[in-house]
């Protein structure tokens, strides 16, 4: 094992062996948990914030374990943080680093369907994955598609590649309507804490934020008629990945294991039902 200590704030790291500082300091997910929970300390200098009396410092940080992904980059960290005040309270820091994801919410409506008929809500459909998830002891867990964010993209660049990849749609992050945007684009409270635009599916012990992006296009009924009941088993994928078409007034009982699919339908009729979309 070795030690380094953080430049701001400055922390002392102890990391596993096999595992250098350069290395940590090269993933992305790590910095920006130091930079948000530095930034969510800091607020504690307000009287009003409920830990004024006796503030909370970050104190050390402990690597316990990482899985390293291509070309020697970390993918996976799992560590724990010693938060605690002047009273010897600690606060729960035992954190699973895996850093963003994206989440897409796929609409199909028929072209015969006019734009705001009432037919309109029992026509749309929605695509769903079917895959193996070994952490969940699943190997046919149904989900929204999603994706992991590397390091040097963004997140609608990631969300079209992943609806291109999965579903086989090409289409330009233009095209895409982040859901999580829409739902907080007034501006935020002055002082409060600078978290993304996203829903958190594990906040009790993973950094994993996933924005929500939703398309909707209209297809030949043909199309849509063969594609029912029909698409999954049709891509050969290294993933495994299968494809699976719904019912949008069914999503919520054909994903209902599944965190994105939930928190899309509900971002999806909220917005509606405010005008937002």
């Amino acid at each position: 094992m070795s030690t380094f200590t953080l430049n701001s704030p400055s922390v002392p790291v102890t990391l596993p062996d096999g595992l250098s500082e350069e290395t940590l300091l090269a993933f992305f997910p790590f910095n920006n948990w130091v930079r948000t929970l530095t930034r969510s300390l800091a607020l504690q200098s307000r009287s009003s914030h409920p830990f004024n009396a006796d503030p909370y410092e970050l104190r050390r940080i402990t690597v316990q374990a990482y899985d390293l992904f291509d070309a020697g980059r970390v993918g996976f960290l799992k560590m724990k943080a010693d938060v605690s005040n002047k009273a010897g309270e600690r606060l729960p820091g035992s954190i699973f680093l895996r850093g963003p994801s994206v989440a897409m919410l796929v609409i199909l409506i028929p072209e015969d369907v006019e734009p705001g008929n009432e037919s309109e809500t029992d026509e749309r459909h929605v695509i769903l994955t079917v895959q193996a998830r070994i952490p969940a002891g699943s190997l046919e867990f149904v989900e929204l598609p999603a994706g992991m964010v590397d390091d040097d993209g963004t997140f609608a660049g990631t969300a079209a590649k992943e609806i291109k990849e999965e579903l086989g749609l090409e289409l330009q992050s233009s095209e895409l309507i982040c859901m999580s945007d829409l739902v907080v684009e007034e501006a935020s409270i002055k002082g409060d804490e600078d978290l993304p635009n996203a829903m958190y599916p594990s906040v009790g012990g993973c950094d994993e934020f996933i924005p929500i992006y939703m398309h909707e296009r209209r297809v030949p009924r043909e199309q849509l008629k063969e594609w029912t009941g029909n698409l999954t088993g049709m891509r050969d994928h290294g993933e495994k990945i299968t494809l699976k078409l719904v019912k949008m007034k069914d999503l919520w009982k054909e994903g209902k294991r599944d965190a994105k699919c939930l928190a899309a339908l509900a971002l999806w009729e909220g917005l509606k039902r405010e005008g937002k979309l």
